[in-house]
């Protein structure tokens, strides 16, 4: 053997304990990998019902609204005709009680006024 068949098998066992230090990173990424991929999946096979469970919801919250909306015109509508109805009470009698309390407290004020027999003199 000469020194040059020495010096490549020196090169080549060099080159093997290369390879060897730098293939434990590259299988370790390789597992990191593997468990990123499980980890999606579990994800992605996680986030389906959620999906579905949420449009659900969704809709069933809409039904809702829907139910709320009609209840909201309707008191709409009833308190448009209390509305209508005490203005038409006010319309109606208030001004005929108006106008007997006017009269009574006319009559009231007449009777209570004494008239003097005397006229006052001027000066």
């Amino acid at each position: 053997m000469s020194g040059s068949d020495i010096a490549g098998l020196i090169a080549a066992g060099a080159f093997v304990i290369l390879v060897a230090f730098l293939a434990v990173p590259i299988i370790k990424l390789g597992k990191v990998f593997d468990e990123l991929r499980g980890s999606i999946k579990d994800l992605a096979d996680g986030t389906t019902p959620l999906i579905g469970e949420v449009t659900n919801t969704v809709a069933t919250t809409n039904d809702q609204l829907k139910k709320v909306d009609a209840i909201t015109t309707n008191v709409s509508d009833a308190t448009a005709n209390v509305s209508a109805l005490s203005s038409l009470v006010a319309a109606t009698v208030g001004k005929p009680l108006i106008k007997v309390a006017a009269f009574t407290e006319g009559v009231k004020s007449a009777m209570n006024s004494k008239p003097s027999g005397k006229a006052r003199r001027s000066r």
